[in-house]
């Protein structure tokens, strides 16, 4: 956290779920905050499996939980980001919310401003997912 109340700029996106891309239905899974300013890049992942069950019965829910493990280690970086390893944080920050038509899905980018950007990944999870 940045001392003396400074607010940070960071950048967000919800981690979507849809669960039949061609119904176009879906339910919020997690969100990506990156702050360049902070040095922070991180994922908070939630699945609520009855949801995502309620909108497709036949949903492979080991597969949509594996999808977003990905997600959160290219967003973690090391060895779970596979070839993404190397890349700094705002390289796949940026990977992880160009727009593509899979069962796991970035939302649009939105900014913010916090005096702890790392601590808003729980925050918006809280607020946009559960």
């Amino acid at each position: 956290m940045v001392g003396g109340g400074v607010k940070l700029v960071y950048e967000y996106a919800l981690v979507r779920v849809v669960p039949r891309v061609e119904r176009g239905e879906q339910i919020n899974a997690g969100v990506l905050v990156y702050s360049r300013q902070a040095g922070v890049l991180r994922a908070a992942i939630h699945l609520d499996e009855a949801r995502l069950l309620a909108l497709d019965p036949a949903a492979d829910v080991a597969a949509v939980r594996a999808a977003l493990d990905a997600v959160a280690g290219v967003c973690g970086g090391g060895a779970a980001a596979g070839q993404a390893a190397d890349e700094e944080p705002g390289r796949r920050f940026r990977w992880l919310t160009a727009p593509r038509s899979t069962v796991v899905q970035p939302g649009p980018v939105h900014c913010g401003l916090s005096a702890d950007p790392a601590a808003e990944a729980d925050r918006l999870l809280a607020l946009l997912v559960h």
